[in-house]
């Protein structure tokens, strides 16, 4: 039988997405009794960071689609947790802002987030997190350039 191995960079990406995958659920486990999922905290995070971001931006930093971002944040809005402009922006899009009682609900979410996040890396030196971060930067760093490294080395050989 002709067994098919993965290679070392594939295993990582493998190892990669399995990791982000239970970081979502275990964040989610956190979020759920104050009432949030991860897209919802990503949300606030982004708007506590940005305020006014349109909803355009803030589906791209909380990894949803616009229309689900539309929807989330009507629900948001709904709790007293953000509120929307009245007049539409740039492309007819209305900025958020964060309310009392989002910015309250967000400090709690964090400090659970933060539990998580401490949690995945207890076991791992300082020295040797630092480089982690350098590298997953470098790795993401490489997927944002639209242009496949084999298509760019071959360009340069010619």
């Amino acid at each position: 039988m002709n067994e098919v191995r993965r290679t070392l960079s594939q295993e990582l990406g493998v190892l990669i997405k399995e990791t982000q995958s239970i970081l979502h659920q275990r964040m989610d486990e956190r979020l759920r009794p104050l009432g949030l999922s991860v897209p919802q905290y990503a949300s606030l995070q982004a708007l506590h960071d940005t305020p006014g971001i349109t909803g355009s931006e803030l589906a791209r930093r909380a990894f949803v689609s616009r229309q689900s971002m539309n929807v989330l944040l009507q629900g948001l809005e709904r709790r007293g947790l953000v509120e929307r402009s009245s007049e539409p922006g740039p492309r007819r899009e209305r900025g958020t802002v964060l309310t009392a009682a989002g910015e309250e609900l967000l400090i709690r979410a964090r400090e659970d987030v933060a539990a998580v996040a401490q949690l995945m890396t207890d076991q791992i030196a300082p020295a040797d997190l630092t480089r982690l971060r350098e590298l997953l930067t470098v790795c993401r760093d490489a997927l944002l350039d639209l242009r496949p490294r084999r298509e760019t080395t071959r360009r340069s050989h010619s």
